[in-house]
């Protein structure tokens, strides 16, 4: 991918009650290790976390996992991956995590998977960092948080330019493919210093 040379991957501990989301998440691992991207996430061997792991990795791909001690000390930090971090806490583990990955794609998960995407399109709106923010739409899972964000925009809360910043993609292929030309808009508040 042109300048994209790690994806960081935002998603579930959990494997979710339908059988899509884990082959999403298993196409997605396959398709970025095709491309030659890196592949960066939470470092979990658990759900959703492990499986996108372990489709990059088997298909010869790069894994990297950053994951504060206290979650390896529980035992769930993924075994088999090319680099697991270990960091001091999860504040630690989001920011090392932006610094590694050249964008950001959530896939289905719960409440931390949507803290970590809503910060890095916090920072991405703040000029924090320039980097593409996805959603891979598996089977509709995104569409009532797209409806709130079409409510905020209308409501005057997101500017347009922003919302449409989100790329959503219900395919790996296409939303890899919309990764590679997307642009950054301009930051809300002036042009901060990035950092991640």
């Amino acid at each position: 991918m042109s300048g994209i040379e790690r994806v960081t991957v935002f998603l579930g501990s959990a494997t979710g009650v339908r059988p899509d989301y884990a082959e999403a998440a298993t196409a997605f691992g396959r398709a970025l290790a095709a491309r030659g991207t890196g592949l960066v996430y939470g470092g979990g061997r658990v759900g959703l976390m492990g499986t996108v792991a372990d489709a990059a990795s088997e298909a010869g791909g790069e894994a990297i996992g950053v994951m504060p001690q206290d979650l390896v000390d529980a035992e769930i930090s993924h075994p088999g991956l090319t680099a697991l971090e270990i960091v001091p806490d999860m504040h630690a583990r989001k920011l090392r995590m932006a610094e590694l990955g050249d964008a950001f794609v959530a896939l289905p998960g719960g409440a931390g998977t949507l803290e970590e995407l809503f910060e890095a399109w916090t920072w991405l709106q703040l000029g924090i960092h320039r980097k593409p923010v996805a959603l891979l739409d598996v089977v509709g899972f995104w569409r009532p948080l797209l409806d709130a964000l079409d409510h905020m925009t209308a409501e005057g809360f997101v500017r347009s330019a922003f919302r449409d910043t989100l790329i959503v993609a219900d395919d790996a292929g296409a939303l890899l493919d919309a990764l590679e030309t997307w642009e950054p808009p301009a930051p809300k508040w002036g042009s901060p210093a990035p950092r991640p």
